[in-house]
């Protein structure tokens, strides 16, 4: 899987200006981390999480239910698509493809072991 996801965004996933990663530590930069800071962007783990369910929804929708701004979301929605996690069916709305389903499937676990986490904080 990480193979699959190293391929669909090694060219759209970039350092944030702000980063702390080293310049040359592009290209090399494990998949799991270019995946966490693909998904760490503001409002992009919350457009994959309302699309779930084989859910189908429009811009302004979505953008109301990510409480995002317009330029916010349609660069996000680029980098995702960009990223092979989503798609734009003309007339249908954003989808998930494949792989952000299979992506969603895999954050259940983490979910639950960062809820677990978070408790043992208290």
């Amino acid at each position: 899987m990480f193979r699959t996801i190293r391929l669909a965004i090694k060219n759209v996933v970039k350092p944030a200006a702000s980063s702390k990663t080293p310049a040359n530590d592009g290209p090399r930069r494990h998949p799991v981390t270019q995946l966490f800071d693909l998904l760490g962007r503001r409002k992009a783990l919350r457009i994959v999480w309302n699309l779930r369910n084989e859910r189908s929804l429009k811009f302004r929708e979505l953008a109301r239910l990510c409480e995002a701004s317009p330029s916010v979301l349609n660069t996000r929605l680029r980098e995702l698509r960009d990223a092979g996690l989503i798609d734009h069916a003309p007339g249908d709305g954003y989808v998930l493809t494949p792989h952000g389903a299979e992506l969603l499937n895999h954050l259940v676990p983490l979910t639950r072991w960062a809820t677990a986490w978070s408790k043992s904080l208290d």
